[in-house]
C-alpha cells in the first residue's frame, strides 16, 4: 500500500517520513489552511524528503493564476479541490480530490477521497467504495485516517494509496514520528 503524510510544514518532519517509509509528502500552498506554507518553504520540505519520494502540493485555491505559484515549488504532483474544468496541462501529475456524491473524473493521473480537508472528519466507507468501484484511475483514500483505522479502511475500500494528515500529529502541523512510523507499518501490513 502507498502512502502519502499530507499537511507537512516542516523539513524535519518531510525527512523523518521518508525515513518512515512514506512513498509521498504533501505541503499546502494557496489555502486558508493552518498547513499552508510558502513556495520556499515547500522546496525546503521537498528537499528534505529526497530525490525518491513524490512531492505533492495540495491546494484549495480557485484562481487558476495561483497555479504558477503552486509550480514554482517544484512539485511531481498537485492536489486541486476546485473543479478547474479547463485547466491546462500543468507538466507534471493530477490529483482531483472528490468527496461525498461526486462522479469520478478521467482528466486527471488520480482521484483522491477527501471530505476532511486535514479536519480528521472520517471518509463515508459506501461513498468511497462506489468511487473505487466506478473510478477509471487510481484511487487515494483520505479524511480521518489514523495508525489505529486504517488497515480496517484498506481492507474496506481497496485503495490504490492512503493520505494521512492530522491523525498523525502532535499538534497542528507537527507530525509525530512514532504515530507516522505506526500509520506506515499498519497500511503496509493491510495491503492485499
Amino acid at each position: 500500500m502507498r502512502v502519502k503524510i499530507c499537511g507537512i510544514t516542516r523539513p524535519e518532519d518531510a525527512r523523518m517520513a521518508a525515513e518512515a517509509g512514506a512513498d509521498a509528502v504533501g505541503v499546502i500552498l494557496c489555502s486558508d489552511s493552518a498547513r499552508c506554507v510558502t513556495t520556499e518553504r515547500a522546496r525546503e520540505i521537498f528537499t528534505a524528503a529526497g530525490p525518491l519520494v513524490v512531492r505533492v502540493v495540495v491546494t484549495h485555491t480557485t484562481r487558476a493564476e495561483d497555479l504558477r505559484d503552486v509550480l514554482a515549488a517544484g512539485p511531481d504532483a498537485i492536489q486541486v479541490f476546485h473543479p478547474f474544468d479547463h485547466l491546462p496541462d500543468p507538466g507534471v501529475r493530477l490529483l482531483r480530490v472528490l468527496r461525498r456524491g461526486d462522479t469520478p473524473r478521467v482528466d486527471c493521473d488520480a482521484v483522491v477521497i477527501d471530505d476532511s480537508h486535514g479536519q480528521g472528519r472520517p471518509f463515508d466507507p459506501v461513498s468511497a467504495r462506489d468511487i473505487v468501484a466506478r473510478s477509471r484511475v487510481p484511487v487515494i483514500l483520505a479524511g480521518g485516517l489514523t495508525p489505529e483505522n486504517v488497515a480496517g479502511a484498506i481492507r474496506s475500500v481497496r485503495p490504490y494509496a492512503v493520505d494521512v494528515s492530522s491523525g498523525v500529529e502532535q499538534s497542528t502541523g507537527v507530525k509525530d514520528p512514532r504515530l507516522v512510523r505506526a500509520f506506515i507499518q499498519a497500511a503496509r501490513e493491510a495491503s492485499p
